[in-house]
């Protein structure tokens, strides 16, 4: 007779249980005969041969831990969601100007380790630029600011420097239109939300201010989300089990600011019926690989 499927559900040390909305994909996986559990990433000690399988969701400290976290991602001996290749792709961005080199509509994105920011910025002077991390989460180190101003330079200066960094314009439909964040199963759409800063601010982390709400995309948006995804198997990677594409109406157009396929908030509150959705995706890919 064989046992259910045990899931580990992949959080840290620092905040071991499930946030309160992946909470939500407990019992969908159980009604799918998966035992689900909560387990610290870098939880010391915890066999990860007692599981079935990894679905990586509130790893929300890998950043500080980055090369930890990469080591215990390729060391895991069962099946991980999202792929460990993908998961070390996605977590340097990097991988903008790759995607853009498909058929994604991406931020214009220029690379630059700390050294070069001020020269390469020099170079546009008088324009509003946001410069982040290539490496980071919820918009830490992220600056916003006007090219060639002295204080924005001093900010600069004071970013950590063994890093690189994204050099974007400012897209000022952020404040107007908001971030959607379309949320995609296996590659098919299941439910978005629209996110907008608070007055003044540019970032749309509820961290920061921030809120969320429950939005119905247009079918065009769908598309060019969808055409997102595409863009992976191009670059030889395989459909994720799931994926948060984030991009702000530009002119009519969807255009990308990040794909998040590692530890995105994934927005279950949405559309009540979309754990259902990751859970039967989830058992049929995990069924396949038993």
């Amino acid at each position: 007779m064989s046992t259910a499927p045990r899931l580990a559900l992949a959080t840290y040390l620092a905040d071991p249980d499930l946030s309160a909305d992946d909470a939500r994909l407990i019992p969908a996986l159980s009604a799918q005969g998966i035992a689900a559990l909560a387990v610290p990433w870098n939880q010391p000690g915890f066999d990860w041969r007692t599981v079935d399988g990894v679905l990586l969701r509130s790893t929300w400290d890998y950043v500080e831990h980055y090369e930890a976290f990469l080591a215990w991602l390729a060391a895991l001996p069962v099946p991980v969601f999202n792929a460990p290749e993908t998961v070390r792709w996605n977590s340097d961005k990097r991988y903008l100007p790759q995607l853009a080199a498909t058929d994604a509509d991406v931020v214009a994105t220029e690379i630059a380790c700390a050294q070069e920011l001020p020269a390469r910025l020099a170079t546009r002077r008088g324009e509003p630029v946001v410069v982040k991390p290539a490496i980071s989460a919820s918009a830490r180190d992220t600056l916003r600011g006007t090219a060639g101003d002295a204080a924005f330079t001093a900010q600069l200066l004071g970013l950590p420097p063994a890093r690189h960094y994204l050099i974007q314009p400012f897209v000022p439909e952020i404040e107007t239109h908001g971030e959607w964040s379309l949320v995609f199963i296996d590659g098919e759409y299941s439910h978005a939300v629209l996110k907008r800063p608070a007055r003044g601010d540019f970032r749309v982390q509820p961290a920061h201010g921030g809120t969320v709400q429950a939005a119905e995309p247009s079918n065009t948006l769908r598309a060019a989300a969808r055409a997102v995804l595409d863009g992976l198997s191009a670059l030889g990677h395989p459909m994720p089990l799931y994926a948060r594409v984030d991009g702000i109406e530009i002119g009519g157009r969807f255009t990308l600011m990040e794909l998040e396929l590692i530890e995105p908030a994934l927005h279950w509150h949405a559309d009540e019926q979309a754990p259902g959705r990751l859970a039967r995706a989830a058992a049929a890919r995990l069924s396949s690989a038993r």
